[in-house]
């Protein structure tokens, strides 16, 4: 028998929020272990022009992915959602290994089976380059902030 991970599908629109904040919070954990157990077994990516499938793949890519972001911080934000699927907009800002700052922007289509489980994640990404003085994404959100629209630069 599998675990549920709620919220469960069908969505409404609080428990598309409570989802979208539960894969900020573990995205901003850095711990490729607690984020791929969010996805099925067979789970497929698209990320940016990488093609990832299972958790064993997307566990290799996140650890590959924060050795290379340093510092990172996300945000991630609601956009919309149906029965089984969300839609977000984020933000993340880190550095390079030289010391540069990069703001991402991008948008994601989440697809969730019955169980609570993400059975299909497709991110589009840019990266902008910033200077330190302009970050604005620190460390993990507090609470009383949940929910607040990104800016859009």
């Amino acid at each position: 028998m599998t675990v549920q991970r709620p919220p469960l599908p069908p969505f409404d629109e609080a428990s598309a929020r409570a989802k979208v904040q539960a894969a900020e919070d573990a995205w901003n954990s850095r711990d490729p272990q607690r984020v791929a157990a969010a996805y099925t077994e067979d789970s497929r990516w698209r990320n940016r022009s990488e093609f990832i499938t299972g958790r064993a793949e997307i566990v290799a890519f996140l650890t590959a992915k924060w050795a290379r972001e340093q510092d990172y911080a996300l945000r991630k934000s609601l956009w919309a959602f149906t029965d089984d699927r969300i839609a977000v907009r984020f933000q993340y800002e880190w550095r390079d290994a030289a010391g540069q700052w990069w703001r991402s922007y991008g948008n994601e289509n989440w697809q969730f089976d019955a169980d609570g489980y993400m059975s299909r994640r497709e991110a589009s990404i840019d990266d902008v380059p910033i200077s330190e003085r302009d970050r604005r994404i620190v460390g993990t959100r507090p609470a009383d902030e949940h929910d607040e629209q990104l800016p859009l630069q």
